[in-house]
């Protein structure tokens, strides 16, 4: 299996590239990835909490779903050890729709029978990303109580070592 690309090659927002070509089969993205998030809500959905911390990003860029993953798996396991499934309500805000691909090119001896150039080059699906678009969208959000802000800025403090931008905490008091 090849190598993953390192994510410097994807950061940069761009406006999503739409093929469109007279040849209706090579007018658009044929597979979509699988999606490394398992879940989006975890917690006590049910229960009225009092504060909201927010992870928020300080930045304009992509962030590919295995970092989101790996960020929620580091803050869900701190959360639920501390707190226990009932203490906290987490929420993963961002959604990977858009489809990265890649045009893979070989060097060496024998590339010219494999490689088409840049003949057909709007490359294959190799993963996904969430677009972060504006200044101060929220990545994570974290419902609690007052007790425990301490834990949930430190579980979203964990997290935000994982995505590849410089981020901030927002912290809400929600009226009863």
């Amino acid at each position: 299996m090849a190598k993953m690309r390192k994510f410097v090659a994807y950061r940069r927002l761009e406006r999503p590239y739409t093929r469109t070509s007279k040849f209706k089969k090579k007018s658009y993205v044929r597979s979509r990835p699988h999606i490394n998030i398992v879940r989006f809500d975890m917690g006590d959905a049910t229960k009225k909490f009092g504060y909201q911390l927010d992870l928020v990003s300080k930045s304009v860029l992509q962030i590919r779903h295995n970092a989101i993953e790996s960020a929620r798996q580091t803050a869900n396991k701190m959360l639920e050890s501390k707190l226990g499934s009932n203490g906290y309500y987490f929420k993963i805000r961002i959604y990977p729709h858009h489809i990265l691909r890649e045009n893979p090119l070989a060097a060496g001896a024998g590339a010219d029978r494999m490689s088409t150039g840049m003949q057909a080059a709007f490359g294959k699906a190799i993963g996904s990303a969430a677009r972060i678009t504006r200044v101060g969208q929220a990545l994570f959000t974290v419902y609690t109580n007052k007790a425990n802000i301490e834990v949930g800025k430190q579980a979203l403090k964990r997290a935000s070592y994982k995505v590849p931008c410089s981020t901030m905490i927002k912290i809400i008091e929600l009226k009863k």
